[in-house]
């Protein structure tokens, strides 16, 4: 039995996907992407799914991502589907798409929130300062 192992990254929302043969079943955390909730959230996790329907038509993936945000964690997903799913096929015309529609699709972004500093609220804001 074939089984594909692929990651994505964003912030600090990392995502696990396992590809497995199956009938075509996708889910995140023990919860089918249909029902997925925020939509906005879904409709992320979904694009390369969308761009792929016949390759995952055979393919069950669990999908099992921890940390960060709603949308951290979509971008995660997404691209650790993609992957996964040219891992899969070995579809140099998919490859093409994905990049063509969106690098972060095959590319995790590695970008990370800036460190507060003393003297201020966050990385870069300071306190006002009055001199009367």
């Amino acid at each position: 039995m074939k089984v594909v192992n692929s990651s994505g990254k964003k912030k600090t929302a990392i995502a696990r996907a396992t590809f497995k043969e199956g009938k075509g079943r996708i889910r995140i955390n023990n919860v089918p992407l249909e029902i997925v909730e925020p939509a906005l959230a879904r409709m992320k996790m979904m694009e390369p799914v969308v761009m792929a329907t016949e390759a995952f038509s055979s393919v069950d993936v669990d999908v099992s991502v921890r940390g960060g945000g709603v949308m951290g964690q979509a971008d995660a997903v997404r691209t650790a589907l993609a992957r996964g799913i040219l891992e899969w096929t070995g579809d140099a015309a998919l490859k093409e798409a994905y990049a063509e529609y969106d690098r972060n699709l095959l590319v995790s972004d590695h970008r990370q929130k800036e460190k507060k500093k003393f003297g201020g609220l966050g990385a870069r804001a300071k306190y006002q300062k009055s001199y009367r």
